[in-house]
């Protein structure tokens, strides 16, 4: 957990939320706090960035607000006619419907501001900013849409895209009160003789979520749901722990202070099916079974084929210490073979609580990614002691990183998130057990369920040859743990034979290409890591 309130970049434009810097940070490696993962940063080139399809979507209709045949002119009724248009129960569903945004605007019942929007669903929140047009802005993304309803759906597509269309002004909030109930304010203003079975805004075969939604953003704020709320605290007051999620979050939650052996305390994994709702009296470190696809009569929606460097290099980072590591994944996504093929891994070389070092890191890789051609597609991890199962904490943080990184296109892009246990006993034999993961929503009418940890299936293509790239970043891997009291001392012993640099040589082995011509560069490098501690 983390207690030390994150910076807010101003960029909208996120992919992963960027970390948070715990007080009295301990002796982790974790991904910088600020950058491309946050938004563009400085000097990187802009392609790297989210990029929003503008207008598209603002052509899209809102068929729960116009009446079909009405254009938007007949569709906004002038307040002093909206009366006397009333009288016969077809005129009110025509102006009901009629009712948009810029209704409401004009009428002083709304006002435009930033951040005023807001969509609760399973689980997920989104944020929106009201333009004076009656647009809404998606502050994630600068997505911009002309109705509540083209905005609920996109985003509910985003978490559960076999999600029916249903009615945004019952899901869309505005100051933390529904939009619907704004509506019925106009009509009981303007059409007083309106019967009240006509005041019911609610949606036809819209699915009855939000009262347990509303329940569970309140338990997650600590306090009692309010039926109506008048006036909600704007998002940007909100707790800034719900607001960001990050992979800091991730270092330094699988051991204890340096020196001290994590494995004296072993964490025993849960099936998913005893989970069931949320509780915050639940563990967040608790660790769950990964859930085959075909236990649940499923197929995996994507392909993954992952090279033997990536394996090597986040292996090697991974056994570098008694805390856990993070980085990030690059490679390519091809919509058409609906394949994922992860090429690079990007360690990330900096301590808890060092920005500055953090963000040169994290350019580093912003530009590495560009100049490659490559695409953000996910992150690693390690439990250094543990097994390699997802925790709470990692199956809700893969669950936002996988919807930031989707972004703002309507075409899925799917996020891995791969964990290594380097130490772990119960491996068989010393090869590292790095397990791929994925994670799906709960059931639609089980919002409140946490996500379900996939295990995901992979092609791993064995390179020919070790790159100059991971021989660099494996030297400067070691540099940067030289002398740290978190540093493994790989001349100990891990097993009553085998000596932690025996464990890590161990592993390596299937991961490494059969071309020998590096095996002296390799060499040196394991010489350095016995002078290192």
């Amino acid at each position: 957990g983390c207690d030390k309130a994150p910076c807010v970049s101003p960029s909208p434009r996120s992919l992963f939320s960027h970390p948070r810097t715990p007080r009295g940070g301990t002796q982790g490696c974790c991904p910088p706090p600020r950058g491309f993962l946050e938004g563009t940063p400085r000097g990187c080139p802009a392609a790297l960035a989210a990029a929003s399809p503008g207008a598209d979507e603002c052509l899209e209709e809102d068929e729960d607000e116009l009446e079909p045949g009405l254009d938007e002119a007949e569709a906004e009724p002038e307040p002093e006619s909206g009366a006397k248009t009333a009288g016969g129960s077809r005129g009110a569903v025509l102006t009901r419907r009629g009712i948009t945004l810029r209704v409401l605007l004009r009428d002083g019942l709304l006002e435009p501001a930033r951040g005023v929007l807001s969509i609760y669903y399973l689980g997920k929140k989104f944020v929106g900013d009201l333009g004076a047009d009656g647009t809404i802005t998606w502050q994630e993304t600068g997505q911009v849409f002309n109705s509540p309803s083209a905005w609920a759906t996109h985003c509910k597509r985003l978490v559960n895209p076999a999600k029916k269309s249903g009615c945004g002004w019952a899901s869309v909030r505005y100051k933390g009160q529904k939009l619907d109930q704004y509506k019925a304010a106009w009509l009981r203003k303007h059409q007083p003789n309106t019967p009240a079975a006509e005041e019911s805004l609610a949606s036809e075969g819209e699915e009855d979520e939000l009262p347990e939604e509303e329940e569970e953003e309140a338990a997650r704020e600590g306090r009692a749901p309010a039926p109506e709320p008048a006036a909600a605290k704007r998002p940007e007051e909100r707790s800034k722990k719900q607001q960001c999620r990050s992979l800091a979050e991730q270092a330094g939650t699988d051991h204890g202070p340096p020196g001290k052996r994590p494995e004296n305390k072993p964490r025993v994994p849960v099936r998913y099916c005893t989970l069931g709702t949320r509780d915050t009296a639940r563990n967040p470190q608790t660790l769950v079974e990964v859930t085959p696809f075909a236990a649940i009569n499923k197929f995996q929606p994507f392909n993954v084929a992952i090279s033997s460097n990536v394996l090597l290099l986040l292996d090697f980072h991974s056994h570098l210490t008694r805390s856990e590591v993070v980085g990030y994944l690059g490679g390519r996504w091809d919509t058409n073979t609906q394949l994922l093929t992860v090429l690079r891994a990007f360690p990330c070389r900096s301590r808890l609580g060092d920005a500055e070092a953090a963000g040169a890191v994290e350019e580093e890789i912003c530009q590495s990614l560009f100049l490659r051609g490559l695409s953000l597609v996910g992150w690693y991890h390690s439990h250094p002691f543990g097994p390699a199962l997802p925790s709470l904490h990692d199956i809700d943080a893969q669950m936002d990183y996988q919807l930031k990184l989707q972004g703002s296109g309507n075409g899925f892009q799917p996020c891995l998130a791969l964990i290594c246990g380097p130490y772990y006993h119960g491996n068989p034999g010393v090869e590292s057990k790095i397990a791929p993961f994925w994670v799906m929503p709960p059931p639609e009418q089980r919002p409140n369920d946490y996500g379900i940890p996939m295990e995901v299936e992979v092609a791993y293509i064995q390179d020919g040859f070790l790159t100059n790239d991971v021989l660099q970043e494996m030297t400067l891997l070691v540099e940067f743990y030289k002398g740290a009291p978190d540093l493994v001392k790989f001349q100990e012993l891990w097993s009553q034979d085998q000596t932690y640099l025996d464990k890590l040589k161990g592993s390596l082995a299937s991961r490494t290409p059969k071309d020998q011509s590096f095996a002296h560069v390799l060499e040196q490098i394991y010489s350095l890591l016995k002078l290192s501690g």
